[in-house]
């Protein structure tokens, strides 16, 4: 009966550790530059297991609430940065996610994306590349929740 009750609470423990192990929630940015928080990013699942990121709240001390994406060259040129879908296209590919696109919002340029959540899912690397991913950068973000 022990073996029972522990291998009940094993898998349910493991089933915890792997739900959390998806990019699917919300995301603290920190920029691998300045080493500073930007902004909340709370990333949903579409239909057909395609992801979508979105700023929900800009941290920089200097963000302004009101601030648009005036660098933005597509449909997102000019939208509010609050609201703002960055993360495009996005579906599982094997441990991580990819095959769409992440938006930097600050330069208005658009990249190609890997996301690989990382310690059972309490972080997450975002990678934004042209071309290959070895040619490009990687932020690590923070779940909130």
């Amino acid at each position: 009966m022990k073996q029972l009750i522990a291998a009940t609470a094993l898998g349910l423990v493991s089933g915890l550790v792997q739900a959390q192990a998806t990019p699917v929630g919300l995301w603290k940015t920190i920029d691998d530059e300045t080493k500073t928080e930007k902004a909340l990013v709370r990333i949903t699942e579409l239909g057909g297991g395609m992801l979508s990121g979105r700023i929900e709240k800009l941290l920089a001390a200097d963000a302004k609430p009101d601030a648009k994406c005036d660098k933005c060259a597509d449909d997102r040129k000019d939208k509010p940065l609050v609201g703002l879908e960055i993360i495009r296209n996005v579906a599982k590919d094997g441990e991580a996610w990819g095959g769409g696109t992440i938006l930097d919002s600050a330069k208005g340029k658009i990249y190609k994306v890997r996301i690989t959540p990382i310690e059972a899912g309490k972080k997450l690397e975002v990678r934004g590349y042209m071309g290959a991913p070895m040619f490009g950068r990687t932020q690590t973000w923070i779940r909130v929740e």
